[in-house]
């Protein structure tokens, strides 16, 4: 490749994502919760109000990070390796990775936070994950220069496991240490030790928040305790109506029906716990949006704001899992740093937030993240694949840029590259590399009427969707299809796969056709594979979880 000019003028890049954050659960999506550093990459950005992800965080991160669909990348289910070409359970050779193709192109590369696509980390005493390896891929061996954070998905925030940097296992140290401070406080550092070099970065901040369990600080919790004494069903209502305000999301979309698992606020009895526990999640969203508000202190101080792409996004919509009382959570430790045995579950006698704890919101909180949609993280409707995405680059973005196009994950690597102004590789380390799947939205940062005719796909344990410009095809496993207007109808209230036959039949041999080439299994066959065994299945279904 050409040397890079002494001045280089590409920009820096930083991708921020989030775990398991509903589509108005920040301040410029319609919530009450507190992000002044988000709102303001929005108010000064570009917002995309039709982006989706891949509604589950591992294929999520597969995605988003090689530009493909998570089965052609090796993750078509979770990690667990299930020996099927499109489910090995980590990132492929067949694949880069943004960082991959980067640092071809004279970028550093640099990742705090959580990977999640490289093989499967448990806490169990069955593990038998060697980092490093074929089946367990770590940052360093996939193109980051640096790393420091966790390689498995959720954990606890006092007490993370599976940290390392680069190569070599850490542990938390420290009395302060909060795994949402730690993620955001090396991304500060990484900035810092990079300086103003001749050749630009990419930063990959992966925070878990705010993912259970609900472990938060005390004075971020009290910002938020007692606010939500009004319930789920008032919460909606105001997000709703802020959301209709702002445009977000257009006035005549009604607000989807509080999901029939949720009981009316009026027939809650333990409200103050109910309250504290969705104080609590409010609180992780706030520590993180903190922390990103030093990330771009950091570039502001060092004269790097204005030539620095930042995105930002969360893996997949808001999250109804449970966590019985009586469960066993894999990824949970049996003891805080000091000694006292951690209690899992919703125990309605515990007080969410201590270090000793091991509680979820559950799934009216989460309903009420993904407000105005229906269903939930794991699901293909749109409460479990749209996410507020938001684009900031004074340099290159007007601000209050307002994109209504749909956009996905895979459109990511495909605006990296092209912004950077490096080639996407068709060989790599010598492999084959596979085409990539997303167009570049970059032309979106200054036009708004910015679109594109093509199909987005997805599948997740049987849950399957299409998007075509207005139109959106989805299934429910095991359910039928249906099928709606998203121009009319983006809350998917009016099914009309009774009335328009001919454009299921088109819709379903376009995702027939997708399915067979990009390595999908039907997941009835997935369930019939020997290595998806009872015990690894309740750990991956979120079915599990509920009560």
């Amino acid at each position: 490749m050409a040397e890079q000019a002494t001045t280089d003028s590409r920009p820096n890049i930083v991708l921020i994502m989030v775990d398991d954050m509903g589509f108005s659960d920040i301040g410029c999506f319609g919530s009450e919760i507190k992000t002044p550093s988000i709102d303001a990459l929005a108010e000064n950005g570009a917002t995309f109000t039709h982006f989706y992800n891949y509604a589950r965080c591992c294929p999520t991160r597969a995605s988003l990070l090689t530009g493909l669909y998570p089965h052609q990348a090796g993750i078509g289910h979770m990690t667990l390796d299930l020996e099927a070409v499109g489910y090995r359970g980590f990132i492929n050779r067949e694949c880069v990775t943004i960082a991959e193709a980067l640092k071809g192109g004279g970028y550093t590369t640099l990742m705090s936070g959580k990977w999640h696509v490289g093989g499967d980390y448990l806490l169990s005493a069955t593990n038998e994950a060697h980092p490093g390896e074929e089946k367990w891929p770590i940052p360093v061996q996939r193109g980051f220069d640096r790393h420091i954070g966790t390689l498995t998905g959720a954990g606890s925030f006092w007490n993370p496991h599976t940290m390392v940097d680069g190569d070599k296992p850490i542990q938390a140290e420290g009395d302060d240490f909060y795994y949402t401070d730690f993620i955001a406080d090396n991304a500060v550092d990484f900035i810092g030790e990079h300086g103003v070099k001749d050749n630009p970065f990419f930063l990959y901040v992966a925070f878990t928040a705010p993912h259970w369990p609900l472990h938060a600080f005390d004075e971020d919790i009290e910002k938020y305790r007692g606010q939500y004494r009004d319930g789920w069903d008032k919460l909606r209502t105001s997000r709703h109506e802020e959301l209709k305000g702002s445009g977000i999301v257009d006035s005549k979309w009604d607000i989807s029906p509080r999901d029939e698992s949720a009981p009316p606020w009026e027939d809650v009895k333990d409200t103050d716990w109910e309250d504290a526990r969705m104080a609590v999640y409010a609180a992780q969203i706030d520590r993180m949006d903190q922390g990103i508000g030093r990330i771009m202190a950091r570039l502001e101080a060092m004269d790097l704001k204005d030539n620095t792409l930042v995105m930002f996004l969360s893996d997949n919509g808001g999250c109804a899992e449970f966590l019985k009382e009586d469960g066993r959570v894999e990824v949970a430790p049996t003891e805080t740093r000091d000694g006292r045995p951690v209690r899992v579950g919703n125990h309605r006698d515990l007080m969410p937030g201590p270090d000793d704890t091991y509680l979820s919101y559950d799934l009216p909180w989460a309903n009420a993240s993904n407000t105005p949609f229906k269903l939930f993280k794991h699901w293909t409707h749109e409460g479990g694949i749209a996410t507020p995405f938001i684009a900031h680059w004074p340099a290159g973005i007007a601000a209050g840029q307002r994109v209504t196009s749909p956009a996905h994950l895979i459109d990511v690597m495909a605006t990296c590259v092209d912004v950077a102004d490096t080639p996407y590789p068709s060989e790599y380390d010598g492999n084959a590399i596979q085409p990539l799947q997303g167009e570049s939205f970059r032309p979106a940062f200054s036009d708004d009427q910015w679109s594109r005719e093509r199909e987005i796909f997805w599948e997740h344990e049987g849950n399957l969707a299409v998007r075509q410009g207005n139109w959106k095809l989805v299934r429910k496993f095991p359910g039928d299809w249906e099928l709606y207007d998203m121009d009319e109808d983006r809350t998917e209230l009016d099914d009309l796969a009774g009335k328009l036959p001919d454009k299921i039949a088109e819709l379903r041999g376009l995702y027939d056709n997708w399915a067979a080439n990009s390595r999908v299994i039907p997941w009835d066959e997935i369930l019939d594979l020997p290595k998806m065994a009872p015990t690894k299945l309740r750990l991956y279904s979120t079915l599990a979880y509920k009560k």
